[in-house]
């Protein structure tokens, strides 16, 4: 039997973690959060694959693909988040657990930032957890999933 897997999706400006406004978004780098994300998954017996793109066609792609490939996914996809009906499409398509995350409270921050596309078709969304956000929602799905 295959090893149950999470799609780890990080959209624009997430691979610039690290050096990115680390008031906001803290000194983690993405190989940081990667790294996160696979212990956090193994500890359960889950694997991941992790995919961070600045282009909102090939995060759909990934979603896509993500249909025959992943149990669930999380994704942080950036200001996409906020702009994407593509996204929400995408994740409602496939039809994969999904929880949505942000490092920082979106909700503190410019007005424009408080609206997603893509909180109605997640299961959950963890905003404001810094980069453990990212293994909370690791957490959620495989408990999710294993209790299915």
């Amino acid at each position: 039997m295959a090893t149950p897997t999470l799609l780890i999706l990080n959209g624009p400006n997430l691979n610039l973690l690290g050096t990115r406004e680390p008031g906001i978004y803290g000194s983690s780098t993405l190989e940081d959060v990667e790294q996160l994300c696979a212990s956090a998954a193994g500890a359960h017996g889950w694997a991941v694959t992790c995919r961070q793109s600045n282009h909102e066609g090939e995060l759909v792609d990934a979603i896509h693909a993500a249909a025959g490939t992943a149990d669930g996914i999380v994704i942080n996809a950036g200001a996409y988040t906020h702009t994407s009906v593509a996204l929400r499409d995408a994740i409602a398509g496939v039809g994969l657990p999904t929880v949505e995350v942000h490092i920082s409270n979106v909700h503190r921050r410019e007005e424009f930032r408080h609206h997603s596309y893509l909180s109605a078709v997640s299961d959950a969304v963890i905003v404001g957890a810094g980069v453990d956000g990212y293994r909370l929602a690791v957490d959620h799905l495989v408990r999710k999933l294993t209790a299915a």
